[in-house]
């Protein structure tokens, strides 16, 4: 199938490993142009597809989101797509949380998305049309207490998405939300990751029992692959997904036992 992304001009945020990563290699390989973003240099470099133009920025702020889509316009030629995906967690107690973790996720989850949109939207909007792609999280549809600043602000994150997409769906800028659930990549599975942080918690004996125990709650029985999110942020960046606008959809092996 077509997807009819030859040539577009894609902006995809925290693209240096999991999802993100997994997101810059598929438009690659449907031929799409790519500006990769990062806080990273090094490891951004490292992970991005041949060609893809870089900038290493934190997208948390205040002017990274006008410099990005100043930088994709400049190299590219102007912008088609924004995938906005950077974000982290941990595994932090509610009463454990300080201002910073707060003031963190929310810059990271909600302001940092919203001024790349607020940047990009109109230039997409007078060329035609564009898509946006947040990817959010199944703890914005139903918290999790693992990290109550990430799935509040998560949840943030899906709101907004939904005012952006009926902000500029008149003028062809289809904005959408994929919420992933439990995610094979570095942010559980690799050292010090939330796996890691689970065993240091005392809610695992090992990481290997942390990833199975919570494998065993999803109903599908285990992770999803990074690429399995990737393709559904894929198609939602694509010509096909041309009546989609203002969805949530969950990638998430049935976790959110709810229709939204």
């Amino acid at each position: 199938m077509d997807l009819g992304l030859t040539g577009k001009r894609c902006v995809v945020t925290g693209a240096s490993r999991g999802i993100g990563r997994a997101t810059a290699e598929l438009l690659a390989a449907e031929g799409a142009r790519l500006l990769l973003v990062g806080r990273d240099a090094e490891a951004l470099a490292a992970a991005a597809p041949v060609g893809a133009e870089l900038v290493a920025a934190d997208v948390t702020q205040p002017d990274a989101g006008a410099r990005i889509v100043a930088a994709c316009v400049e190299r590219l030629g102007g912008i088609d797509v924004l995938v906005n995906n950077a974000g982290t967690s941990s595994v932090t107690p509610l009463d454990e949380l300080a201002e910073d973790d707060w003031e963190l996720q929310w810059q990271l989850n909600v302001r940092g998305p919203e001024r790349l949109m607020r940047a990009a939207a109109p230039r997409m909007a007078e060329q035609g049309g564009g898509r946006v792609v947040n990817v959010v999280s199944t703890s914005g549809k139903r918290p999790s207490l693992r990290n109550a600043a990430y799935s509040v602000t998560k949840a943030a994150q899906l709101s907004l998405s939904r005012a952006y997409a009926d902000a500029w769906v008149r003028r062809g800028v289809l904005v959408n939300a994929v919420a992933p659930g439990l995610t094979g990549s570095e942010l559980w599975k690799g050292e010090g990751g939330l796996a890691d942080q689970e065993v240091a918690a005392g809610g695992a004996a090992d990481r290997d029992a942390a990833i199975a125990a919570a494998a065993a709650r999803v109903p599908l029985g285990r992770f999803a692959e990074p690429h399995e999110i990737a393709s559904v942020i894929v198609f939602l960046c694509s010509q096909r997904a041309s009546d989609v606008v203002g969805a949530a959809w969950s990638v998430d092996g049935g976790a959110v036992p709810v229709i939204l």
